[in-house]
């Protein structure tokens, strides 16, 4: 139709890429300005598309994450073993709001022995160094222990799944990974003011330590995602300058 608008047809295009399954459940779209590069038009046009799919439940825009992909949930993998595919984002927003949650409760009711593990697990952080195995086990440990020191079962549950997102989906390790080698001594910091809280007893001041250490973790990953897009467009940009350099000579 010649009076169709633009926005319509690009939102047409890009559902037929994830009909073809070049963008598979899940996944993450280029961003704008590729999109826009990709399919000939404004980054503007683009976003209006993106609204449009999101409208038509094929893709979710995440603030300051991206746009992914929606997939179709079987009727029974809710129940079973099989995790839903999240990105570290949002992984990191449901644990900062539940963890956060925990340690407030944990607070007023944590034993000498929790402390004095937390304490332990502290130094374990520090002895396993760039060991991403040995470190992602320490601080699993580390907060499991305030979890449990909340002595809410749901809650336990609850963290001990997230936990089993951040354990076994490879997007969300991938993103841990490029991040963890650059912020241990944050990290560290962050982990001994929450206990420090929890040793007085303070429940506020628990809480607020604990969102701050994922206020912190969610800044990194933005900041490492944006890294990764300049790297990307930097590495096509060297492509075609190549490719100019190449056809040029043979001129």
């Amino acid at each position: 139709m010649a009076d169709r608008r633009l926005f319509e047809e690009i939102a047409d295009k890009i559902a037929g890429m994830v009909r073809a399954g070049e963008y598979p459940p899940g996944s993450r779209l280029p961003g704008e300005r590729e999109m826009s590069e990709q399919l000939g038009v404004s980054r503007v046009t683009v976003r209006e598309a993106e609204i449009a799919l999101q409208a038509r439940g094929i893709l979710r825009i995440r603030a300051g994450s991206g746009v992914y992909v929606c997939g179709p949930v079987a009727p029974d993998s809710v129940a079973g073993d099989a995790l839903p595919t999240v990105s570290a984002f949002e992984l990191t927003e449901a644990r900062s709001l539940f963890e956060s949650e925990a340690a407030a409760l944990a607070a007023p009711i944590i034993s000498d022995a929790d402390l004095a593990k937390l304490d332990a697990l502290l130094v374990e952080m520090v002895a396993a160094g760039d060991d991403d195995a040995r470190s992602t086990a320490v601080d699993r440990e580390f907060h499991m222990t305030i979890a449990s020191a909340s002595g809410n079962r749901v809650i336990i549950h609850t963290i001990k799944t997230l936990w089993k997102f951040r354990m076994e989906d490879p997007e969300v390790r991938r993103t841990h990974e490029s991040i963890c080698h650059h912020d241990g001594d944050a990290r560290q910091n962050e982990h001994v003011a929450v206990v420090e809280a929890l040793r007085r007893r303070d429940a506020k001041a628990a809480r607020q330590a604990m969102r701050l250490h994922f206020s912190r973790l969610l800044e990194a990953m933005l900041d490492a995602t944006e890294q990764q897009e300049r790297l990307e467009l930097e590495r096509k940009a060297a492509e075609s300058r190549s490719r100019f350099l190449i056809s040029a000579r043979m001129g």
